[in-house]
């Protein structure tokens, strides 16, 4: 969920006494104005999803006869995601943001607005208010703060094929050349170089930790997030790969990197990119996976569903007609070897409608959740994402991977992906292969009890003091 600008209340001009008449038209014009600029400012309020409460925040603007929104959302760190549809009549308001399956429609009750929030099959109460409390800054121990003792340097370069200009940061030693470089991959969805979610940015701590022990970083935003160019939403997981491979050629020209050390580590999807890039070039010196992937998307999602369903307390029954459903829409999509249509998506799930409607959350239509089904599965990302599957990649890696999960890990279950990964490198003849899950941890490799995404937020350390030691070591080691 996402941010905005703040915007300014109108009022109707000032009134003067005059005449009663006078006095009058002007009373009436300030009530119509301020009738249709009520909803105009700052409102919050506060989610509870799952028994963990998550304030979001949402800034609405009037142009002329249009009304205009972001919608922030603080405890995930994420701010000024543009709302795609905003309207306001009759005092009802329907904000909503296609992109991430989300639906809000409400009444503004004088100062307040009531309504039902809709999002990836939940339907939730949501109310929201003028009055707005400052996020408390979150308390993150790991986060370094400067002046640090090496360089840092923003940075561009060019993914001339795919037409983007991408930014990001370089941090060296202050002293010496010739150093052992990595870039880091982001995982799924828009990530800045930082990684940032649920207000960690786990990807300054990585780098931070590796640049003190004299590995230089080069980490940068995707494509269409923060300075970079380009289009995220249009992009799949081969376009990321191609911005990896520019990150390599534009590493060669620095003259402070040795050209036959560059490495890859690569979280979550970057997990899968990083084997991509790896397998079809010969400019990769090693990879890291933390949380990559070895199954296929479609069994991937089906898996991390049930997981974190089960995590939730959800009832047997309705996890096996959660996954029955899935299992159909991912089909249609696995099935299919070109781009499925959202209409062909939409004409299927209309035919087994009667089974989503044993899933539906309360106060959810049959008709909103194939809605929010076809958003989802229309995009090319998904697609791609669905079909793919890591391990024919995996065995044309020949140099050293290190590939490691948390115990916890509810996204990307650690057992099962690391022993497909570690047999795929094997089959293809790789000897240097090392393999670790780390008990405890989950899938931002955070010390946990229950690995649910929910509770990343609340959780203060952002990656395992452990798992940054045995990386830098393990690198500087090859």
């Amino acid at each position: 969920m996402v941010t905005a600008n703040k915007a300014k209340t109108k009022y109707g001009g000032k009134m003067k006494r005059i005449v009663i008449f006078i006095l009058l038209v002007m009373i009436m014009c300030s009530i119509i104005a301020n009738e249709e600029n009520d909803i105009v400012g700052q409102w919050s309020g506060v989610l509870n999803v799952q028994g963990m409460n998550m304030r979001l925040v949402f800034h609405i603007d009037k142009s002329d006869e249009s009304y205009t929104a972001t919608m922030d959302s603080p405890d995930q760190g994420a701010f000024g995601i543009p709302v795609a549809t905003t309207t306001y009549e009759n005092s009802t308001l329907t904000l909503e943001i296609p992109s991430i399956g989300l639906f809000y429609e409400a009444d503004l009750l004088e100062d307040t607005i009531v309504g039902t929030f809709k999002q990836g099959g939940l339907s939730l109460p949501l109310t929201l208010e003028r009055t707005f409390t400052e996020a408390t800054p979150f308390n993150r121990p790991q986060e370094p703060i400067p002046p640090f003792p090496y360089r840092s340097e923003d940075v561009t370069f060019e993914n001339r094929e795919a037409g983007v200009t991408l930014s990001g940061t370089l941090t060296m030693p202050t002293r010496g050349r010739n150093f052992r470089a990595v870039i880091l991959i982001s995982g799924s969805g828009p990530q800045d170089r930082n990684e940032e979610v649920f207000g960690h940015k786990p990807f300054l701590v990585l780098a931070d930790h590796l640049t003190r022990q004299g590995i230089a970083v080069l980490r940068f935003d995707d494509r269409g997030v923060g300075l970079s160019t380009g289009d995220h939403a249009t992009a799949t997981t081969a376009d990321f790969a191609t911005d990896v491979e520019s990150a390599i050629d534009y590493l060669k020209t620095r003259r402070e990197i040795n050209n036959r050390n560059i490495g890859l580590i690569g979280h979550s999807e970057g997990g899968i990119i990083a084997p991509m890039v790896a397998s079809r070039s010969n400019d990769v010196a090693f990879v890291v996976m933390l949380a990559g992937t070895g199954m296929r998307g479609a069994i991937l999602m089906l898996k991390q569903a049930e997981l974190i369903l089960q995590a939730s307390g959800m009832s047997e029954d309705f996890i096996r007609n959660n996954m029955l459903i899935n299992a159909q829409a991912f089909a249609i999509i696995v099935s299919q070897e070109e781009p499925v249509p959202s209409e062909l998506i939409n004409a299927y799930l209309l035919e087994i409608k009667d089974d989503i409607e044993q899933v539906l959350a309360p106060g959810m239509s049959v008709e909103d959740h194939i809605e929010l089904l076809v958003t989802q599965l229309s995009t090319p990302w998904m697609q791609y994402f669905l079909r793919y599957d890591p391990a024919p990649t995996l065995e044309l890696v020949k140099c050293p991977v290190f590939a490691l999960n948390g115990e916890n890990d509810l996204q990307v279950p650690a057992r099962e992906n690391l022993s497909i990964i570690q047999s795929a490198l094997e089959r293809g003849g790789n000897k240097r292969v090392t393999i670790k899950e780390y008990p405890g941890l989950n899938h931002l490799f955070q010390e946990c009890e229950t690995g649910l995404p929910a509770n990343y937020v609340m959780i203060e350390q952002t990656i395992s003091p452990e798992v940054l030691k045995d990386i830098a070591d393990w690198i500087r080691g090859l």
